[in-house]
């Protein structure tokens, strides 16, 4: 499976009811950065209640410029929250079902700006 056909997935909880849109997966690199072919491992995917679009990195915390462009996506993205991969029960072509008792996380990432 590709990302791509992820993407716009309506996200249901086990009873079926509509929580929202896969919008993105979250990852993580196992082994050493930059290391020749480590292993790119899913650990979660975002659900945004309100839109299918991507956030363009405005999840991110502190992302807040240029504000012409950061505040409507904020607003369009309101409620977004992180399911871990462990808690996707199925994948089917357009459908993502989550296990009975999954839990909501804060999809919000650490800003990667470095101080100088």
């Amino acid at each position: 499976m590709i990302l791509s056909d992820l993407l716009g997935s309506e996200v249901v909880d086990a009873a079926g009811h509509h929580l929202g849109a896969l919008i993105d997966v979250r990852l993580e690199i196992s082994g050493a950065p930059h290391q020749l072919l480590a292993e790119t491992v899913v650990v979660g995917i975002l659900v945004s209640p309100h839109s299918r679009t991507s956030t363009w990195g405005f999840e991110r915390r502190g992302a807040n410029a240029p504000a012409i462009i950061a505040r409507p996506q904020h607003w369009l993205h309101r409620g977004m929250f992180l399911i871990a991969w462990t808690d996707v029960a199925q994948i089917d072509e357009g459908r993502v079902t989550l296990r009975d008792g999954y839990e909501r996380r804060d999809p919000v990432l650490a800003s990667t700006a470095h101080p100088h």
